[in-house]
């Protein structure tokens, strides 16, 4: 197996080794040649996991079309609301046999589209060839070999079982499911879910305020699913609670982390600058929204953190404003 990992972030990096121990040889595209270089030569990410050890196997290159030359799966990792303008540059040296795999978690800005949907638009290449890698997955835990599980998506069950066993290393356990809008629903909607649960840890709320909007949040994420046609079991999977729970909870989490800050009265601006990775939450809670209301599915906690994310409230006056809304049966319609 060829595989060819575009992007060279932490998560992109981290993938790379899944594959690399299960059996892969694997050349990562990075957009600054610089960074291949010290990959290369040192055998470490030095910007985004320094402390890992890349085995052989792994090199990296700052060529797409070195990249891509021969690949059997082809893995994009790359910042969601880039992805569309990358593909565009990278779909004509793609092998017209690879599989192309989805790890990035977010809705797309403006055609409120599912990443596998943006793959598709832009390749052509049919639902047939796509998947998509989601769960429970740190970066950082990933790459010093943790034990984790995940979920391959696919709408072709056998392109599943053949990503799962690329994939399938000593540390890393993949499943399959056929269910890709719920999988990939429950990647982006999480994000912002993870952002509301870190304000309210930034001020200093307790277990029982995480574990509400938590909760919550995954019923909003199911309501969005139902009206898309998603399958609900995926929800109370790996690819949702198991997630969410990981993204919610863990001090590695961008978007906990991001939230955290806000919660202590910082800026989007101010943390942005301060962070060289992305928060996907901070864009995807408006497209996430927006996919809402072309559907007319209510999500007040995603409506909530979009309008702090925009300045329109504090952190404060978010968490007010949810405890102050109508109170309703739990069950959504009932």
């Amino acid at each position: 197996m060829r595989a060819a990992v575009f992007g060279a972030g932490s998560w992109g990096t981290a993938f790379a080794l899944v594959l690399a121990d299960a059996g892969a040889d694997v050349v990562m595209w990075g957009r600054r040649a610089e960074l291949c270089d010290a990959i290369n030569t040192k055998r470490v990410n030095v910007d985004y996991l320094p402390d890992i050890t890349l085995p052989a196997t792994i090199r990296a290159t700052h060529d797409p079309a070195e990249a891509a030359a021969g690949a059997d799966l082809v893995v994009l990792a790359v910042p969601s609301q880039s992805l569309r303008m990358n593909l565009v540059e990278w779909a004509p040296l793609l092998p017209s046999s690879a599989v192309l795999v989805s790890l990035m978690k977010g809705v797309e800005l403006g055609t409120a589209k599912r990443m596998s949907e943006v793959i598709d638009d832009v390749t052509g290449v049919g639902p047939g060839r796509i998947a998509v890698v989601t769960g429970p997955n740190l970066a950082g835990e990933i790459a010093q070999r943790q034990p984790a599980a995940s979920v391959v998506a696919a709408a072709d069950e056998s392109l599943a079982k053949r990503v799962q066993q690329a994939c399938h290393s000593p540390s890393f356990r993949p499943y399959t499911n056929t269910d890709v809008v719920g999988a990939e629903l429950g990647g982006a909607v999480k994000n912002v879910i993870a952002l509301a649960v870190g304000m309210a840890a930034g001020l200093n709320f307790g277990d029982n305020a995480r574990a509400s909007v938590i909760t919550r949040g995954l019923a909003e994420t199911a309501r969005l699913g139902a009206a898309l046609g998603a399958d609900p079991y995926t929800f109370s999977g790996l690819a949702g609670l198991g997630d969410l729970v990981a993204t919610c909870s863990s001090p590695l989490s961008r978007n906990r982390s991001f939230g955290e800050k806000l919660g202590r009265g910082l800026s989007v601006d101010e943390i942005t600058a301060g962070s060289r990775q992305v928060a996907e939450g901070v864009k995807s809670c408006e497209s996430v929204l927006d996919l809402a209301a072309r559907r007319g599915v209510e999500m007040p906690i995603v409506d909530h953190v979009t309008r702090v994310v925009h300045g329109e409230l504090t952190p404060v006056q978010m968490l007010r404003s949810l405890l102050s809304r109508t109170a309703k049966p739990e069950r959504h319609g009932h």
